[in-house]
């Protein structure tokens, strides 16, 4: 049974995963890790969820080097393979939005202090509860799910990359894409809608989201690589965070303001509307748009989405000032 095992996504972060995967023996080793005591592999797309199986069932310790695309398909894995419990789960983020790290204090500590001083760190870190939610029955979210226009502007900038339109890996290029599709796509808004939410105190509240520009479901307070339109978020309370976004002034002031201090939570009670859920189901078209941890979802979720909760995980976590209840 290994202490750590690293999972290196070969193409995140314009290819930086193959420079880290030559690097972590020397770090482990400086650390006094004996070779036997841990193992590091780059993914293959065609097997990344066997792989996640097969490197789950002989450690301790699965740390993902990637995006939140990729650590997306390792809590799937976790979810419906039973290793939820078993399994402390890491992340060295390498991807565009790094909407988890950035809450659990790696994305800053991995760009401002480097990869020998982030591996150091998450091998002696704590972990915390952390909830996974199903969606559909199928898909698994570990941080956001959206309809509406954000969504249309990450469909057509997956397309765009898949087109060959996007020439370059890095995340400043990717970045500035989105903006071009902004522009492109600042008209989109939700057709024909319905929203239905089980709140935190078990009444069903049911809304006519016909119009909006978009719905945000949150289990992060990190929206779009680090916005936050939530009022109020907790990983592990068993509740996602609901907005409603109805026109373009509302999703400006929800990305540009949400994440400011107080400004921000003042904006948010008296603008946005945040609704605490145990469920969640969305009507649209089928032809919506519709995406999940940033990927695109569209045309595979169909005319309803619902979001239930799935299960806990245990992440690793550099976060400051906080005290999680001890888990096995």
């Amino acid at each position: 049974m290994y202490k750590f095992s690293f999972l290196v996504n070969p193409i995140s972060g314009g290819g930086q995963g193959k420079v880290i995967l030559n690097f972590v023996p020397e770090i482990m080793q400086s650390m006094g890790f004996e070779d036997s005591e841990w193992t590091a592999e780059l993914t293959s797309g065609k097997r990344l969820r066997e792989q996640i199986r097969e490197t789950a069932e002989k450690t301790e310790t699965l740390i993902a080097v990637g995006g939140d695309g990729t650590m997306s398909t390792m809590l799937s894995v976790m979810l419906e393979s039973g290793f939820a419990q078993k399994v402390r789960i890491g992340l060295i983020p390498l991807g565009t939005g790094n909407d988890l790290a950035r809450v659990l204090n790696l994305y800053e500590t991995f760009v401002n202090k480097g990869l020998l001083f982030l591996v150091r760190r998450l091998v002696q870190a704590r972990h915390r509860p952390f909830d996974i939610w199903k969606v559909n029955g199928q898909y698994v979210l570990a941080n956001y799910f959206s309809s509406g226009i954000d969504a249309r502007i990450a469909h057509d900038f997956n397309a765009d990359r898949a087109s060959g339109k996007i020439s370059s890996h890095s995340v400043v290029a990717n970045k500035m894409h989105y903006v071009d599709r902004f522009f492109a796509d600042r008209k989109h808004c939700l057709g024909k809608a319905h929203l239905k939410v089980l709140d935190q105190k078990g009444r069903w509240i049911e809304e006519d989201v016909s119009g909006y520009r978009t719905v945000i479901v949150g289990n992060i307070p990190s929206f779009a690589s680090g916005a936050n339109p939530f009022d109020g978020s907790d990983m592990a309370d068993g509740l996602l965070e609901v907005v409603p976004v109805p026109n373009m002034m509302s999703f400006f002031g929800a990305l540009a303001l949400g994440s400011v201090p107080l400004v921000g939570k003042i904006y948010k009670r008296s603008f946005l509307k945040t609704i605490h859920a145990k469920e969640v189901v969305l009507q649209t078209s089928e032809e919506e748009f519709h995406q999940l941890d940033g990927d695109d979802l569209t045309r595979r979720a169909g005319s309803e989405i619902h979001i239930e909760y799935g299960c806990r995980v245990q992440m690793l976590t550099l976060e400051q000032g906080l005290s999680f209840p001890e888990t096995n």
